[in-house]
């Protein structure tokens, strides 16, 4: 199936001929005809597969031919995100697919200033993406009206209520049209996110075009076990030997993004960091750099799990291991996108056989395991076997039971071919040593 079959407009077939976008990906493929046709949709499709094209495509081509002029302060689209780097990005895809085609975007999320995001708005807007915290404080101070919306998008919707945003999303909710279009995408969905749809979605069509929680197949997985004192060591040790460029490095708290950026600027590796704690602008400017390849490094929490589109990643590398499982598959879908392959290691050591468990209990695998040379783990992660968690614990170096006990070995002073035999040493009891008492001032005698 081609694009010019799916029955999208001449104008966006011309700009995706420009893009080189020949053949609609599986989502694509399921989403598009629906979403034309004025359905409700609930999608799941894994990370890298083209969610924001199977929303946006059609989503542009509705406003284009239906609906009235947007008048000031309004939206006729709203697409929710739950970062601001997400929304960059679908804001971002969304100009490019758009070209010179007359409609009018804008994007607004925390951070910075919300005074421009205001004067954006001032004039209308055709489709608008946003973070839920700015859109709801853009609705408070009076900068925005929903009653010209036709179409609301949720990308990512569980990965907003896993950031707490619960509440605004009820508070927006309530604020918007009844007589809409509703998208629902992402790359999973938990219990309450199906909860929710069921609140939001009007006899939807289903599209699920992967299996539930998976890694995309072009990404080669694996894990190297490593002492948790030895990973950076371990990391720069790849780096090195394995001739690496770009590297995305995922870590859990946003010290450590840092503490591990710097460690690896001291060590002459062009590195960044990218985390909550950031300002926006540092945070753009840290992923423009990575790229345009300013930089060879980029250090991320999860902030970046999900939106991050990076053309041709080879590596990403789970320094920590998530605490949520489900953002496992967000981190390693940055790499092997459009059908390019990715390689995806994971520094694991043996403090974080739970999160593993988790992890592979979702992905319904048990990943390969590695070790590299000279980075041996002394703490051995224990064996895990899907349905059953840690079935074993890894064996502990072996003690002389028989120095510590008081007993010797005499097997290779009777007979080289003899078995040893124990002979224990009769332990001899401590004599109590009386301690001197030093008299005191008052108990001196006289001289």
């Amino acid at each position: 199936m081609s694009f010019a079959k799916s029955g999208l407009m001449p104008a966006l077939l011309d700009n995706l001929e420009r893009l080189n976008y020949t053949v609609p990906t599986p989502v694509q493929q399921q989403a598009i005809t629906p979403i034309l046709m004025g359905k409700d949709i609930l999608a799941a499709a894994q990370t890298g597969t083209g969610k924001t094209a199977a929303f946006t495509l059609p989503t542009l081509q509705l406003l284009l031919t239906e609906g009235v002029k947007v008048t000031s302060n309004c939206v006729r689209a709203l697409v929710l995100v739950p970062t601001r780097e997400l929304a960059e990005q679908v804001h971002e895809s969304m100009r490019m697919y758009l070209g010179d085609l007359p409609l009018r975007t804008a994007v607004a999320y925390g951070g910075v200033s919300i005074n421009p995001q205001m004067m954006n708005l001032r004039r209308g807007v055709d489709i608008l993406v946003a973070t839920p915290g700015r859109l709801l404080d853009l609705y408070q101070q009076n900068a925005l009206r929903f009653n010209q919306m036709q179409l609301l998008i949720l990308d990512e919707a569980d990965r907003m209520l896993d950031l707490g945003f619960a509440e605004e999303l009820n508070a927006l909710f309530a604020l918007m049209p009844r007589q809409r279009q509703t998208l629902l995408f992402s790359a999973t969905f938990s219990g309450p996110i199906r909860t929710l749809a069921g609140k939001l979605l009007n006899d939807p069509v289903r599209v699920d075009v992967t299996p539930k929680h998976s890694a995309a197949e072009t990404v080669k997985q694996h894990l190297i076990v490593v002492d948790k004192k030895s990973k950076t060591d371990l990391l720069l040790h790849l780096i090195a030997s394995r001739e690496w460029g770009q590297v995305l490095v995922f870590v859990r708290t946003r010290k450590g993004a840092e503490y591990l950026s710097k460690k690896l600027l001291a060590a002459g590796v062009s590195a960044d960091a990218i985390h909550g704690d950031k300002t926006q602008p540092a945070r753009i400017k840290a992923l423009q750099d990575f790229k345009l390849g300013r930089i060879q490094i980029l250090v991320a929490t999860d902030v970046a799990a999900r939106g991050l589109d990076i053309e041709q990643l080879p590596h990403v590398v789970n320094f920590d291991l998530p605490t949520i499982a489900q953002d496992y598959v967000h981190r390693v879908g940055r790499t092997g996108r459009a059908g390019l392959t990715g390689e995806a290691i994971s520094l694991v050591s043996a403090d974080e056989i739970d999160e593993l468990i988790a992890i592979e209990e979702l992905l319904g695998i048990n990943i390969r395991r590695m070790d590299e040379p000279d980075f041996y783990a002394e703490h051995r992660l224990p064996e895990t076997v899907l349905g059953l968690g840690s079935v074993r614990k890894p064996k502990k170096p072996k003690k002389n039971k028989a120095a510590s006990a008081g007993q010797i070995h005499l097997g290779d002073i009777l007979s080289a071919d003899a078995p040893p035999k124990v002979v224990a040493i009769r332990q001899v009891p401590r004599l109590a040593v009386p301690t001197r008492h030093k008299p005191k001032p008052s108990d001196a005698k006289p001289r």
